[in-house]
């Protein structure tokens, strides 16, 4: 997963449970690509300290995942979801090789999968 694709799921499922101050900084710097310098200085902080604090944040978002595994289980419903809007499609190539009791079964282990994970 792309780095900074990684960090914005990470953040928008757990960045409430940081503190305000570290979203703050984490902001800067992920979503407003400040520079390091600069968000030390707009937050009268070393550079140091707001690496230090970005690896923290980083850390304690990956530790969340590992424990909860929202965006994991976010991505798979997107996946399976996707596989059943391709299979509605009139015009879709996989559609037009199968029969409408095929896809129909297909959409229904797929809702079925989803419910299950959910």
């Amino acid at each position: 997963m792309d780095r900074i694709f990684e960090r914005t799921l990470l953040y928008d499922f757990y960045g409430e449970l940081l503190t305000p101050h570290q979203q703050n900084i984490y902001e800067c710097v992920v979503f407003d690509d400040m520079s390091l310098g600069e968000v030390a200085e707009e937050q009268g902080i070393s550079r140091q300290g707001v690496h230090d604090l970005i690896k923290r944040c980083d850390k304690i978002l990956q530790e969340y995942e590992r424990k909860l595994h929202l965006v994991e289980r976010f991505s798979g419903a997107r996946e399976k979801i996707a596989g059943i809007v391709e299979l509605t499609r009139e015009d879709a190539e996989t559609s037009k090789k199968l029969k409408q009791s095929e896809r129909m079964e297909r959409i229904r282990k797929l809702s079925e999968e989803l419910m299950k994970e959910w």
